[in-house]
C-alpha cells in the first residue's frame, strides 16, 4: 500500500480535501494523511461544507502538525502550492510534488467548490499513477 501525504501550511483546507479524497478513492490501495507546518486552529467550515456536497464529512477531521515519522513513511508529498517547503529537508525532495492549488481561506463556497474539484481531478490522477506503477 503506498502512503501519501498532503501539507499545507494550517492543515485547514487544501491538504484535508485531498486528505479525504484520497482515502475515499484509494481505499485499499493508499493510504493518506495530511498535516500543517503551522496548524489552524480548525477545519475552514466551508472547506466542510464543499466536502459534504460530494458525501463526504471531515467535520470532525482537526488541523494536525506535521511529524517526523509520517514524512519518512511517505512515498509521495504533495504541497498544496502554500510555501510550505520549509517543512521538508533536502533528503525527502525526491519525493516531494507540488501542485499549486489557490488557498481556499476566506473565499465564498463557489470558488472554494471550484478549488475542490480540481483538488479531486488531482487526487485520482495521482491514485492513477500510484497504483498502475504497482501494477506493471
Amino acid at each position: 500500500m503506498k502512503r501519501v501525504l498532503f501539507v499545507c501550511v494550517e492543515n485547514a483546507g487544501r491538504s484535508q480535501m485531498a486528505e479525504a479524497f484520497a482515502n475515499h478513492y484509494g481505499r485499499g490501495v493508499i493510504k493518506a494523511d495530511s498535516g500543517g507546518t503551522r496548524p489552524a486552529e480548525r477545519v475552514n467550515p466551508v472547506v466542510v461544507q464543499a466536502m459534504m456536497e460530494k458525501g463526504i464529512d471531515i467535520s470532525q477531521n482537526r488541523p494536525k502538525p506535521l511529524d517526523i515519522k509520517t514524512v519518512e513513511e511517505a512515498d509521495v508529498i504533495v504541497t498544496m502550492g502554500c510555501g510550505a517547503e520549509d517543512f521538508c529537508p533536502a533528503t525527502f525532495l525526491d519525493k516531494v510534488i507540488d501542485w499549486g492549488i489557490e488557498d481556499p481561506k476566506g473565499r465564498p463556497l463557489e470558488e472554494v467548490r471550484k478549488i475542490r474539484d480540481e483538488i479531486e481531478r488531482r487526487v485520482k490522477e495521482l491514485i492513477e499513477k500510484l497504483t498502475s506503477s504497482t501494477k506493471a
